[in-house]
């Protein structure tokens, strides 16, 4: 289901929260504080592409404020109701791990309509990491993780009208790897 569109998008899609030589986030640190701007003082964060969702946002606690990010960071998991989480969040934050694992739980939890319509209706602030980035697409087609859990269906939260493939990294024609980059 389509959520109806506002005139302002505000999307920050990240392929990794990592970049070799950098501390977690270091590298986007500018683009972050941009993006959420002086108005988020606290981000929900969605852990549900890793197994241990406690151990997952205390990580990215830790590697907020080791960088200087200021933001509240609130796991979606530590609210009695996720839906109403979503309802009240001033800005959503989904991390990486396995794209099918996260798709499953937002699809069980019926969250999607309700992050579509906070990102595309209201215009709250989205931003998304690796696997959170390949669920604001269209679909997971495009995804290079293993089906370890199968969702009801691949169809994700569709922010952008197109899929991503944010691990995908341009053939260089003097490599002598003959393995698939996709």
């Amino acid at each position: 289901m389509a959520a109806k569109e506002s005139h302002v998008r505000r999307l920050l899609l990240l392929s990794s929260s990592c970049l070799h030589g950098c501390e977690p986030f270091e590298y986007a640190k500018a683009e972050i504080e941009n993006f959420f701007g002086s108005g988020v003082k606290e981000i929900l964060f969605v852990p549900y592409a890793l197994k241990d969702y406690a151990a997952y946002t205390q990580k990215v606690r830790d590697r907020f404020g080791k960088i200087g990010l200021q933001y509240k960071v609130t796991g979606i998991h530590e609210e009695t109701h996720p839906a109403e989480a979503v309802k009240n969040a001033q800005a959503i934050f989904i991390g990486g791990g396995n794209t099918f694992r996260l798709l499953n739980s937002l699809h069980h939890l019926s969250l999607i309509p309700l992050i579509q319509k906070r990102v595309l209706e209201d215009g709250i602030p989205y931003m998304g990491s690796s696997a959170g980035t390949n669920v604001a697409t269209v679909s997971i087609h495009t995804t290079n993780d293993m089906p370890i859990i199968h969702p009801p269906t691949l169809h994700a939260i569709a922010l952008v009208p197109f899929n991503i493939n944010p691990h995908y990294v341009e053939p260089d024609p003097n490599s002598t790897h003959k393995g698939v980059s996709k």
